[in-house]
């Protein structure tokens, strides 16, 4: 690693630079992990808040390092701090599923609403989920249907898929056709996984074929 550090300087371009090394390392996958998180680390030199974030991610997930939460929920904090909308909503889910923080589903509720203030439209389908359930807040179904659909029209995939859910539980079936559609433009594997698991047993053939669509895609076929 010492290459790296050697061969590193200061600046906004520069810190773009390492910011996309460390995620074509990342992309790699393997050993190239340990590489992503020395260049994380260069670029978290300068207090930007996106490299801090990454580095809460890596010790989050265990990429190129030991998985250690309490670590990740600390750059976490650091890089919230400094004012991203990632580490923000990335802290919340930390606090929401009670790993290497206190599970506290108001302090979760409290950093999803920073996150989407901050424009960060997943934080908006979490935010429709605590409202639909009455979790941390009065249950407040006409409030989750805004916030889905408000993710749903920011690119969200989750949130496409919730607003469909309740556009057909309401017999608006056509509509949700379309959301669940455009839902499997923005998805990845584990959303693929689950949609196809949630729709694989509707009575409509045109929601078992969008199932079946999610599973081909979760198996990595276009």
């Amino acid at each position: 690693m010492a290459g790296i550090a050697a061969c590193s300087t200061e600046g906004p371009g520069i810190i773009d630079v390492q910011l996309a090394l460390g995620q074509q390392c990342l992309d790699r996958g393997g050993a190239e992990r340990a590489r992503a998180v020395e260049w994380f680390r260069i670029a978290a030199r300068s207090g930007d808040a996106r490299a801090v974030n990454m580095l809460g991610r890596c010790h989050e997930h265990g990429w190129g390092v030991p998985a250690d939460p309490v670590l990740a929920a600390a750059h976490y904090r650091r890089a919230a701090d400094l004012g991203d909308a990632w580490a923000l909503f990335n802290l919340a889910d930390l606090h929401c599923r009670g790993l290497g923080v206190p599970a506290d589903d108001a302090e979760a509720y409290r950093l999803y609403a920073a996150a989407a203030r901050r424009g960060n439209v997943k934080a908006l389908n979490m935010l429709g989920l605590f409202h639909e359930a009455g979790r941390a807040v009065a249950e407040d179904g006409a409030g989750a249907r805004q916030l889905f659909q408000a993710a749903a029209e920011g690119g969200d995939c989750w949130g496409r898929f919730n607003h469909a859910r309740l556009l057909l539980q309401d017999g608006r079936t056509e509509e949700a056709l379309a959301w669940f559609a455009r839902a499997l433009e923005t998805g990845f594997p584990d959303f693929y996984r689950g949609m196809a698991a949630a729709l694989g047993d509707q009575p409509d053939p045109r929601l078992r074929a969008l199932a079946r669509r999610a599973g081909e895609l979760a198996e990595g076929r276009s």
